[in-house]
């Protein structure tokens, strides 16, 4: 009997899949000043688990409407922004950088003004992980770190300045 319990419990737990384990790092959302109607959130995602995992969605009540982002290059070198509906991955034991100029977290029609040292509430959810809350600083001075301002060139480096994002050049052509 007592075999049997263990065997039992040996093959639960070999049948049971390793959940990522994740953690926000380094995070600050900023936009270009009171008037925008748009911003951006950054942070180091990092996923201690032993098996991949994917940031599939983002929520704020900060605006009407918060999506993942990226920057590609257009056929011209300019860097274009466009929706990632299939999320980021996260790789096991690894990290993903949402940085200027990369991956992001875009608010487009904000609620109000991301005023410095305020904070923004942000819901995360990933594939396995479930939903993460977490609390965003705003920090309005942070200047891009070397290798974080590749797209900034043409002045749309992190959509903060954007009235209508929505009608960027190369946003609706390139989605998924």
């Amino acid at each position: 009997m007592k075999s049997l319990i263990l065997a039992g419990a040996a093959a639960l737990a070999l049948s049971t899949p390793a959940l990522a384990d994740i953690a926000v790092h380094d995070a600050y959302a900023r936009s270009a000043g009171a008037a925008a109607k748009t911003g951006a959130a950054f942070m180091v995602i990092e996923n201690t688990g032993n098996s991949d995992d994917r940031l599939v969605s983002v929520a704020s009540d900060a605006a009407k409407k918060v999506e993942l982002h990226t920057h590609e290059a257009g056929d011209n070198g300019v860097m274009k922004m466009r929706e990632v509906e299939d999320g980021f991955v996260i790789p096991a034991n690894g990290e993903h950088a949402l940085a200027r100029g990369g991956d992001h977290v875009m608010f487009m029609g904000l609620n109000g003004p991301f005023e410095q040292d305020d904070t923004v509430t942000v819901t995360l959810t990933f594939e396995k992980a479930g939903d993460m809350e977490v609390e965003i600083p705003v920090d309005l001075e942070r200047q891009p770190t070397h290798g974080d301002d590749h797209g900034e060139h043409d002045g749309h480096g992190d959509h903060s300045g954007h009235d209508d994002h929505s009608g960027h050049a190369g946003h609706s052509d390139m989605n998924k």
